[in-house]
């Protein structure tokens, strides 16, 4: 029986303080997309390839940090690798604060990434220990309750501040400094410090069954690289949205510049109900979580060619809106769910932090590519064909590895 101070029964106040870590890792991460014509200007008229590539280096330190950080939690413990982490997300946005040169920014973004790339292993380790089984897909859609706001927060604020010139955009970023200087005191307060044995009465079935050994071969079992496959795609699409989506508006779609970002925003916000209702679908019928990932994945594909289409902007806007309670943010907590169920239970969070190297490998493509097209073709209305191309490409694939898992399971009792 867990104490009442026990991590396994603070399990709620995790979710909340891991939520507030999202809002601001997000707000960190989308101030820029409405305000490239902003950045454009200040580092002297700069290319849409240049401006993207913000993005992508952040993403680079990211994606970088997951595996390594995963290792280290499993090995020391969760406070003495986040802590630190967002001590050098502050000392990175420090540097983006202060630079007066387009590489200086890149370098900042690079520090921020890494510092941010400790936090998602620790958040879904959490979620995945911790919590109820019965309540693992809705704990992880409330923590993910937090990119929307956050994302949605950063547009707002970053159009109608710096867009309309009442804050510079060096203000913005150092006040996400700050925000990220008081969650390294909260986690240092709040976190549980390690994973094992203080969550073990919490872990499913399943997981309990789960091999100790086999190495990194435990990390590449079909069904877990099902689950890299479509995450992969679903980011793709997410972060092409995140990063361009509000340029998109404005240039191709004729949306003001200081609208953008509240319309770009909604995206986020339509997740979290989204999130909520199929999230709490999947905990009651854990048996569909293969067939709510792809119907998921093919609905959000539908809604991103229609919502780059020439329609009027009220139609595009709800084209937007349906992505946004179909999309990443609604299929995210159900396939991180699914892959829980299979993760070795002496290595939590390093399974997460390769589920996330590989997903966030799309971060890394995404925005650069995107703006490369854009330069090349005129439009970027080419990224998102792209885009739809990798989610229904990679959900297909991840559909025939999956089902014939499950095949080969039942033909074996």
């Amino acid at each position: 029986m867990p104490s009442p101070e026990s991590p396994a029964t603070n399990w709620k106040r995790y979710v909340v303080i891991l939520a507030l870590g999202w809002v601001v890792i997000w707000i960190s991460r989308m101030m820029f997309t409405p305000i490239y014509p902003v950045l454009s200007e200040y580092f002297g008229g700069v290319s849409n390839t240049e401006l993207g590539a913000i993005s992508s280096f952040y993403f680079l330190g990211y994606v970088v940090m997951q595996i390594p950080s995963g290792l280290l939690v499993d090995r020391f413990g969760m406070r003495r690798v986040i802590v630190p982490g967002f001590l050098v997300f502050v000392a990175g946005v420090a540097v983006m604060a202060l630079s007066t040169a387009l590489p200086m920014l890149y370098v900042g973004s690079v520090i921020s990434g890494a510092g941010c790339g400790t936090f998602y292993g620790i958040a879904y380790t959490i979620t995945n220990v911790f919590v109820p089984r019965d309540k693992k897909s809705l704990a992880t859609a409330v923590v993910n309750s937090g990119t929307a706001i956050g994302s949605g927060a950063g547009l707002v604020s970053a159009s109608l501040l710096v867009g309309t010139h009442a804050i510079s955009w060096q203000t913005l970023v150092a006040c996400t400094g700050a925000l990220a200087l008081i969650m390294a005191a909260v986690f240092a307060r709040s976190l549980p410090g390690r994973t094992r044995r203080e969550g073990a009465a919490q872990r499913a079935p399943e997981q309990e069954g789960a091999e100790s050994g086999g190495g990194l071969r435990r990390l590449f079992q079909p069904k877990m690289v099902a689950a890299y496959i479509v995450y992969f795609s679903s980011l793709y699409a997410y972060y092409l949205i995140s990063t361009w989506l509000p340029n998109f508006l404005e240039t191709e779609r004729g949306f003001a510049g200081s609208f953008t970002g509240i319309v770009s925003s909604l995206v986020f916000f339509a997740g979290i109900p989204g999130a909520l209702v199929f999230s709490r679908l999947a905990d009651r019928r854990p048996e569909k979580k293969i067939a709510l990932i792809v119907v998921l994945q093919v609905a959000a594909a539908i809604m991103l060619f229609l919502m780059v289409q020439p329609f009027p902007q009220p139609l595009t806007v709800a084209f937007i809106v349906l992505y946004g309670l179909l999309g990443k943010l609604t299929v995210e907590p159900i396939i991180i769910s699914w892959l829980g169920d299979f993760a070795p239970k002496d290595s939590v969070t390093t399974t997460f932090g390769v589920f996330n190297f590989f997903g966030m490998s799309a971060s890394v493509f995404a925005p650069a590519v995107t703006g490369s097209l854009t330069d090349s073709f005129g439009s970027g209305v080419y990224g998102y064909y792209l885009a739809i191309a990798i989610v229904v490409a990679f959900t297909a694939a991840f559909l025939l590895i999956a089902r014939r898992k499950e095949g080969l399971r039942a033909a074996t009792r």
